[in-house]
């Protein structure tokens, strides 16, 4: 299927299927921006495909970092070294992209010159004070419109600091963290809940310091990096939908391969078997600290889910995906996901409309949403127009949902999964039956 702005789903009675997904986009902006700052030439396979992560290198360039790209997703990053990234000459666009963003942010902090930070309509309306406030804390001047990007950074010389976020978040730690390799001192960040680790893991992989404490995590200024050669695993997000698909629809037999099994990132594979799912794992590799290997995912029953507050923070990418599998039957409950709000899109909002315009019956919740399925015999959902409103993860959890209506639907904005997995739909089409 073309990538086009509307895609039409036709009902299916099973998925199945061996497929690959795409590099994890998480790791590779991470791994782009540490080659940046690394001493010597980085390499890397299975780079991210999506408009994400080449923002990430369309801004390092910008910064004057050589980037090359090859065959089968290389991409070669020469290192400027610590804190020799060049003054650009322009705005750096960050795109749809909040991860470039807000960990680009961090790493200008400790640069001293000024750079502007723009992006896109969505992520001009996403809210960045909670990476503001501790940067500025550690020395740097940002200029936001009402705490928005446009962000004007005015990097310098920087203390470190001890930062207790109120709200768990990787991004927002992970940028306090990429300060903190510039900062005078020990920069620490207290979580309130633990978020993914690739931060943490990728800085090891370069040859840097970290330390962990329960849920606190501290770098030390003035460390070197190393560059480093590396394969990137598979996109978990991004195959949690197809393990959804699998879980939701009988008869479905799906096997991911080569995909990155980050503990931090994997709690869905237990959500799906509270759910009635036969789950499989079998990890083959670890590489830079970070777990990959193969997946298999089988209907079995179906059941109903409550996901808790605390169990947020390890599946709030995956939230859309847990969405779709009440479509299919059963009932999801979410609450404590307020996050959800300030995302690519109002997600709860985007996922309880598109929802309900397919035919399933969706609530919304301050922090979060309920979805439930049809009870047994009742029949599918009808199916109908469903709009991703500009939002990757929508497109795709439309997509799994549609897959159990009575007739053919259709979804709006579906070339926004390109932002993270430009041929989701592709794959779609191959492991319908």
């Amino acid at each position: 299927m073309p990538l086009t702005s509307a895609a039409t789903i036709t009902p299916a009675r099973r998925l199945r299927g061996r497929l690959r997904v795409p590099g994890d986009k998480s790791i590779a902006h991470r791994y782009a921006l540490l080659a940046a700052l690394a001493d010597g030439r980085s390499s890397f396979t299975n780079f991210a495909p999506g408009a994400d992560c080449r923002s990430t290198l369309a801004c390092l360039r910008h910064l004057g970092v050589e980037i090359t790209e090859g065959p089968a997703r290389a991409v070669v990053v020469v290192g400027r070294g610590f804190g020799q990234l060049r003054s650009p000459d322009g705005p750096l666009d960050a795109g749809n992209s909040g991860t470039t963003l807000r960990l680009l942010a961090g790493v200008l902090a400790g640069h001293a010159f000024t750079s502007t930070l723009v992006g896109d309509a969505s992520l001009s309306r996403r809210p960045m004070r909670r990476v503001i406030a501790p940067l500025e804390r550690m020395g740097a001047r940002i200029e936001a419109t009402d705490g928005h990007p446009p962000l004007v950074v005015h990097g310098g010389p920087l203390r470190a600091i001890e930062h207790r976020p109120e709200t768990p978040s990787a991004q927002v730690k992970s940028a306090v963290l990429l300060a903190g390799l510039h900062a005078d001192g020990t920069t620490t960040v207290v979580e309130p809940a633990a978020t993914r680790d690739h931060t943490e893991r990728a800085l090891r992989a370069f040859g840097g310091t970290v330390g962990v404490d329960g849920l606190a995590v501290s770098v030390s200024g003035g460390q070197r990096l190393s560059a480093q050669t590396l394969t990137i695993p598979g996109d978990f997000s991004s195959a949690a939908f197809w393990l959804v698909a699998a879980a939701a629809l009988p008869g479905s037999h799906v096997i991911v391969e080569d995909v990155g099994l980050n503990p931090s990132r994997s709690a869905l594979l237990d959500v799906l078997r509270r759910f009635g799912a036969r789950v499989q794992v079998d990890v083959t590799a670890t590489e830079a600290g970070e777990p990959r290997g193969v997946v298999t995912v089988e209907h079995d029953r179906t059941g109903s889910l409550e996901i808790a507050p605390i169990e947020v923070p390890g599946l709030i990418d995956e939230l859309p995906a847990i969405a779709a599998l009440a479509a299919h039957g059963g009932e999801v409950s979410v609450r404590g996901a307020s996050e959800l709000r300030v995302k690519e899109s109002d997600r709860i909002a985007a996922l309880v409309a598109g929802l309900r315009a397919l035919g399933i019956d969706a609530d919304e919740r301050a922090d979060g949403f309920v979805v439930r399925g049809p009870a047994s015999g009742m029949g599918r959902p009808r199916g109908g127009v469903a709009d991703a409103r500009g939002d990757h993860r929508m497109a795709m959890a439309f997509a799994i949902a549609a897959l159990g209506a009575e007739t053919p639907s259709r979804i709006d904005g579906a070339d926004a999964v390109g932002i993270s997995y430009p041929g989701f739909f592709e794959t779609l089409d191959r492991l319908v039956r």
